[in-house]
Formats: C-alpha cells, sequence, structure tokens
C-alpha cells in the first residue's frame, strides 16, 4: 500500500501539488521578503522544493493558498516533518527564520542566550522597521506614488529609510556581519531589502538615499550577494 502523502490534507498542495512531499514545499517569488526563506533554505542545507506563487495571477489571493495561509502573503512553507513529526505551515518570514534554524539546529540563530535576543531585536528591527519603511519608499520612488505632484509622503520615507541606514551603518563598525564574526538570520533578513533599495531592478533609489555616505553597508551588501547560498536564495523560486 502506497503511504498516504502528509500534506495532501493542506489546501495548497491542490494548486502546488508536492513533487517531493518529504521536504519542505515552500511558496514564494523573488522578493526582499520571498527570497529570506530562500536564501535560509539553502544557507542550512534543508532539502525543500519551491514552489512559484505568481503576482500577476493573484496566486496568492486563490482559495487554495488562502485556506492554508490566510494572510495570502508570500513566503510561507509546508513542512511534512514538524514540530512532533506532524505537518506544520507558516507564513511571516521572521517566524519562518527563526523555526528553520531551530529547526535545523543551525548556528545562524545563536545558542548563546544573550546573542540569540540581540539577533531577534536586528530581526524585528527589519521586519518592523526596515521593510514597511523601505517598501512605502520603493511606492513612492518606483512605484505608483511616483506620480503623485506633493512630494512630502515619499520625502517622509526617505528620511526615515535613511535614518536606519544609518543605524546598519554605525552597527556594521568593525563588524563582518551585524552580530560580529558570525552570519545569522537578522543579516538574512536584512540585506535582501537593502540590496532591493538600492539596485536598478530593485527600488533604484540608492542616488536618493545618498548610498555614497554609507561604506560599511556597501562592504558588507557586497559579503552578503557574494554567498553561493545568497546568489541560489536570489533567484529562486524563479520570477518567471
Amino acid at each position: 500500500m502506497t503511504p498516504q502523502n502528509p500534506l495532501s490534507a493542506f489546501s495548497v498542495t491542490r494548486k502546488w501539488p508536492a513533487m517531493q512531499p518529504d521536504r519542505i514545499q515552500l511558496y514564494s517569488l523573488p522578493t526582499p521578503n520571498g527570497v529570506k526563506v530562500s536564501i535560509a533554505l539553502e544557507e542550512m542545507g534543508l532539502p525543500y522544493e519551491a514552489h512559484r506563487v505568481g503576482f500577476e495571477s493573484n496566486d496568492q489571493l486563490s482559495p487554495e493558498f488562502v485556506d492554508t495561509f490566510p494572510n495570502n502573503k508570500i513566503p510561507a512553507i509546508l513542512d511534512p516533518q514538524g514540530p512532533g513529526g506532524k505537518p506544520l505551515a507558516l507564513f511571516e518570514s521572521g517566524a519562518i527564520l527563526v523555526y528553520l534554524a531551530e529547526k535545523s539546529g543551525s548556528p545562524l540563530l545563536p545558542a548563546d542566550p544573550a546573542a540569540r535576543y540581540e539577533t531577534l531585536q536586528w530581526l524585528m528591527f527589519q521586519m518592523g522597521g526596515v521593510g514597511p519603511m523601505f517598501g512605502q519608499l520603493g511606492f513612492f520612488h518606483k512605484f505608483a506614488g511616483k506620480d503623485f505632484e506633493d512630494k512630502r509622503p515619499r520625502d517622509r520615507y526617505v528620511n526615515e529609510s535613511v535614518r536606519l541606514l544609518g543605524v546598519l551603518e554605525r552597527r556594521l563598525a568593525g563588524r563582518a556581519w551585524v552580530m560580529g564574526e558570525q552570519f545569522t538570520i537578522a543579516d538574512i533578513a536584512l540585506w535582501p531589502w537593502v540590496r532591493n533599495m538600492v539596485v536598478e531592478q530593485g527600488y533604484n533609489a540608492a542616488e536618493l538615499l545618498g548610498w555614497e555616505r554609507f561604506p560599511e553597508l556597501q562592504r558588507v551588501l557586497a559579503a552578503f550577494v557574494a554567498r553561493p547560498a545568497v546568489q541560489k536564495g536570489l533567484v529562486t523560486p524563479p520570477r518567471n
């Protein structure tokens, strides 16, 4: 008798069938939030199967996706071997990063309690500050908001984004990564957003933000994108 697929109870697998149901299923797209999880999976060496969630077809609003992940956002994962050996569906990139680090026993989330909480502090700095503020700047600088005559909304997010970049710039003085010599999930959360802010295919806001004023960020971003796992994660799943 063929063993039952443990993921078959989750509606998301009806739209995106699991070809390798013993692996973590990733539902994502190469966005600043989406690539956090693909990079983490690559860095941790966890086997996974990636599924593209197309925004152009509103895949994230489909009943199959929403029934499993009610916030209708990417990234999301479905782990057939969750806690207690039971499948676990999880959304919110920060929660997924913590879960994967704990599942794998990876040093990407330090075992030392003080270093662990400090890493979580910087993870939440990204989730509560960098992500929302950078995203709003992207809207007003590159997308629909760029046509607004009143530039005060844009300038508000420019100013706050510059402040946040300054916080990171000071933190990285004399450090290889956010937490020092150890690369962590805080870096995985932060650097895709910094990269997206300044590259041409992202928000292309380097000049607007005065990117030349942040040499420490330039140094660490270059080191980040040079990592093999990051290079793979940045294009997984393929955008097209």
